[in-house]
């Protein structure tokens, strides 16, 4: 059978793809010595690769190429080129140290003037500005303080990426020179500090550079580029506030989106991913056991609130490990248990407050349910009013894209080295990045190291862990973080949004 050029080229990128997965995993079982002409991955030599696999299809289908072919037909052929990634690691390097003042100079202006979620004016308004600047089209005011960035580049997939804005109520207790000085009040009247302790300074920092060198350098990528500034992803209502303000109905729905996060644990130089599940389902549970008061010399008098909470607070252990699968993750913790006013007095109720993660939504519902039934049967068993029991959902479960984890993971190893390339711990918190999952975008949320080798050295040396995120103490080291977190951004939407040949 005759077979156009048309069609085998298309073949080719297929069945390549499907033959170097299944070659990577049967080289994976043998030991070097015994396969030395794959000493270095087939990636490492993709023409050579592709060209012998190439070669060997033709013979195997009987291509035979037309007399002719258009301009057009080998233009609508040929798919667009991805990065070269040895000539963009080197040129973004030489980009970075002519351009590293500047970036240092927005993160440290960033990090210094925090805000907190909900009230993100000044970030958002710094950030929108440097967009536009950059060549963005920038819409404010999306779902809050959220705004979004366009720039359409020619014929492509629509990627976006996504930063966080807010800080965190946190009084900063690093020595860095600039050392956020701003405070906030609290719900209860009293004064503290605002800090970027979960890094979103590195975030917006990273994210802004990332799309000032996609701007000065369009012949390098072709499609659609949406950038998002995402408020309040510290009280996990952000992206819901964006969603429902219309962001993937008033702008391009992405084909792609990619976040980045600080690593507080991991080295500068490194980088963590996971696919499949990677934090959690996020759930609040508000629950009052109710009672009837009165005098503490006199307990068979009263319905006591107290003991029933402290009855329900040892049921609430045996649901993770008596009624959930051990190889399913799930944790029910009660945070905070009041009740009563003094030593002699028994109160009428006594209140408690949970928080409930999870990853797969049968395992949440499954958790909920317990909780409830364990609650009204305690309840119940004591002979006391019912109790009240409210939850509050926090956010969902973030679930990265198999596929797009895979690809990432190949190509940042190609950049860095695979050896600097990790498996990310599964992790119960949360983030709601993954609302955009839910929303039908394939998503991948990647960590970069943050700390340098010789300060985790140093940590380890002394007998203590790093300093985690959310920390007074925390504090990155910015321009080693910068050397990896903007190559590994740019060079994902270059391989994800190839220029046309």
């Amino acid at each position: 059978m005759i077979r156009d050029r048309h069609t085998i080229t298309q073949e080719c990128h297929t069945m390549y793809a499907k033959f170097e997965r299944f070659f990577r995993r049967s080289l994976a079982s043998l030991p070097r010595d015994r396969c030395p002409l794959f000493a270095r991955p087939l990636c490492a030599r993709p023409l050579c690769a592709r060209t012998l696999f190439a070669g060997l299809l033709v013979v195997a289908l009987g291509v035979v190429p037309p007399a002719s072919v258009s301009a057009a037909e080998v233009a609508s052929a040929e798919a667009g080129s991805g990065p070269d990634v040895g000539s963009v690691s080197k040129e973004l390097g030489t980009w970075l140290d002519a351009e590293m003042t500047n970036v240092l100079r927005l993160y440290t202006w960033l990090h210094a003037h925090p805000e907190v979620s909900f009230e993100e004016d000044e970030t958002a308004a710094k950030l929108s500005q440097m967009w536009t600047d950059a060549g963005l089209n920038v819409t404010g005011s999306v779902g809050g303080h959220g705004i979004v960035g366009i720039l359409k580049n020619g014929d492509g997939p629509v990627v976006m990426l996504r930063t966080d804005l807010d800080g965190l109520p946190v009084t900063e207790n690093t020595p860095v020179a600039y050392a956020s000085k701003q405070t906030t009040t609290r719900e209860d009247g009293s004064t503290t500090g605002i800090m970027h302790a979960c890094g979103h300074d590195i975030h917006m920092t990273s994210l802004t550079t990332v799309v000032r060198w996609l701007t000065e350098n369009r012949d390098r990528w072709s499609g659609t580029l949406l950038v998002i500034g995402q408020p309040a992803e510290e009280r996990g209502a952000g992206a819901k506030a964006m969603l429902e303000d219309g962001l993937f109905e008033r702008f391009p729905k992405p084909d792609y989106a990619l976040a980045m996060h600080c690593s507080s644990d991991t080295a500068t130089g490194q980088i963590k991913i996971r696919p499949g599940y990677a934090l959690a389902n996020v759930d609040s549970v508000d629950i009052t056991m109710r009672g009837r008061g009165g005098h503490g010399s006199a307990p068979h008098t009263t319905i006591d609130p107290v003991v029933q909470a402290a009855e329900l607070v040892m049921s609430l252990q045996m649901i993770v490990s008596r009624e959930i699968s051990p190889i399913e993750p799930a944790v029910v913790t009660v945070g905070s248990i009041h009740g009563g006013t003094k030593h002699n007095i028994i109160g009428n109720d006594c209140h408690l407050q949970l928080t409930v993660r999870s990853y797969s939504q049968e395992v949440r519902e499954k958790v909920l349910a317990a909780i409830k039934r364990r609650t009204f049967a305690i309840a119940q068993a004591n002979d006391a009013p019912e109790p009240t029991y409210v939850v509050s959902e926090g956010t969902p479960s973030l679930k990265n894209d198999d596929e797009l984890a895979g690809r990432m993971r190949q190509l940042f190893g190609e950049l860095f080295g695979s050896e600097n390339i990790l498996e990310d711990d599964p992790s119960m918190g949360g983030e709601d990045f993954s609302r955009y999952g839910i929303a039908g975008v394939p998503i991948l949320m990647y960590r970069v190291g943050t700390v340098s080798q010789a300060r985790l050295d140093r940590f380890e040396k002394l007998g203590i862990p790093p300093a985690s995120l959310h920390s007074a103490v925390y504090y990155p080291d910015a321009e080693e973080t910068f050397r990896v977190s903007v190559p590994a951004m740019v060079t994902a939407v270059l391989d994800l949004m190839p220029v046309k040949n």
